[in-house]
């Protein structure tokens, strides 16, 4: 009788830690990337906006909410700031800067798409200060005429849920970080620069359908694919993604 409880105690025993390796090898195989491999690159974006690596996927959370004043928050705050821009003809719009819950998912390593996706009506894109960037439409297939005079003194404003966003060069971070800098990053996971490109204003007609080009730049040394801001429409993005677009939720 004893020798045979110490032979099933030993066998349940040897049972046992062949089911605690077999769960620690099935823990580790769905565990995430830590964010200790995250391309410092995205080390740039502004401490409120919390990243992370999934698998492929680089994760962006923020809150929309602008690093600089505007007049677009309520009065009472101290963030508020009056209308002080360059536009003779701005009229704020009735809406204000309401705190969001955005999640980006853009692709670690982006690529050529072999079909081109349009960008739909919202955020497209991440700016370093968490804010979103809109493509250059107001709505389906309508200009940003109108509403371009609408825009605070750094170029942005919210929209009927409160999302603050730019559509067009985002004044406060080129005044901060150069008009040659690294801005943000679309959904497609390509990086979005300013309007100069070393020393040189870039003009629409040196980029392509897509609003990029090809170049070396300052985080890519070996040069990558990269939208530029422009003066003039299509602004950000022209006739859709170069990549494959990840995705947002909010």
């Amino acid at each position: 009788m004893r020798p045979s409880f110490f032979k099933h105690f030993a066998l349940a025993g040897i049972i046992a830690i062949v089911a605690m390796s077999c769960q620690k090898s099935a823990d580790n195989a769905t565990t995430t990337t830590s964010s200790a491999t995250l391309p410092d690159v995205f080390k740039k974006f502004n401490t409120t906006v919390t990243i992370s690596v999934e698998g492929n996927y680089v994760v962006l959370k923020s809150n929309a909410v602008p690093d600089h004043k505007s007049p677009y928050f309520a009065t009472t705050d101290s963030r508020y700031e009056a209308y002080n821009g360059s536009n003779a003809a701005y009229a704020k719009n009735p809406n204000s800067i309401i705190t969001q819950n955005l999640t980006f998912k853009i692709p670690l390593n982006p690529a050529s798409a072999a079909t081109k996706q349009a960008t739909a009506l919202g955020p497209i894109g991440i700016s370093l200060n968490g804010v979103p960037f809109y493509n250059q439409y107001a709505g389906p297939n309508q200009p940003l005429t109108n509403e371009i005079n609408s825009f605070d003194q750094y170029n942005g404003h919210p929209q009927q849920s409160g999302q603050y966003h730019y559509h067009v060069e985002p004044l406060f971070l080129t005044s901060a970080k150069g008009r040659g800098a690294l801005l943000g990053f679309l959904l497609d996971g390509y990086p979005v620069y300013g309007p100069l490109e070393n020393g040189t204003l870039v003009l629409n007609s040196s980029l392509d359908a897509y609003h990029g080009h090809t170049h070396v730049t300052t985080e890519y040394p070996n040069g990558i694919y990269h939208y530029h801001i422009t003066a003039d429409a299509p602004y950000i993005n022209g006739n859709g993604y170069y990549g494959t677009p990840g995705t947002v939720t909010q």
